[in-house]
């Protein structure tokens, strides 16, 4: 039997608890049912999943905070880029632990009123398997950045789960886009 070097243990688990967080939830799977409260514009709204759904594909992304650099240049980026969903067919909403007056600002200050962004709840977190994960800990009231392309039909035909910002926007979009042409 070999031994592994006390050392080498802890290079190892120093390197998955680093490791990024990845969605439970796949591709081809039915997205949980969901309904939110949050914000458009500064006002309130109530989002339904299933309902929104009927109306075409949904692109729902996870934040980690409001007002933080990098959510809000993803917010950014979304409100920038909202034109080309609804070409696309698809609408966009954000979810995040945040509660609702903060999200209320976020969704005038950084979405610019474009779309809409909504608390996630401990349960939300747990249905879509996005809690913020670090060091191996799991926050189950905060979110990872988890974005999903959800079909009509309510199957996932794309996810994305990076604490990067950068290509959440454009690998949804292409995922819509693609959805629209198949």
């Amino acid at each position: 039997m070999t031994k592994f070097s006390p050392i080498l243990a802890t290079v190892a688990a120093a390197m998955l608890a680093s490791a990024p967080a990845h969605a439970v939830l796949q591709e081809g799977a039915t997205a949980p049912d969901l309904t939110a409260t949050g914000a458009l514009a500064g006002q309130q709204f109530s989002f339904n999943l299933q309902t929104e759904l009927r109306k075409g594909p949904v692109v729902l992304y996870f934040f980690p905070k409001a007002f933080t650099p990098g959510c809000n240049m993803e917010a950014n980026a979304f409100a920038e880029h909202i034109d080309d969903f609804k070409r696309a067919g698809a609408q966009v909403f954000g979810m995040s632990g945040d509660n609702l007056d903060q999200l209320k600002e976020f969704s005038v200050k950084e979405c610019a009123g474009k779309f809409p962004v909504a608390t996630a709840t401990a349960a939300t977190i747990r249905a879509f398997d996005v809690a913020f994960a670090m060091n191996g800990q799991r926050n189950e009231n905060m979110t990872g950045r988890t974005s999903y392309v959800i079909a009509p039909g309510g199957r996932i035909v794309m996810v994305h789960s990076d604490l990067n910002f950068n290509e959440h926007v454009e690998k949804t979009l292409a995922a819509v886009r693609a959805l629209r042409n198949s």
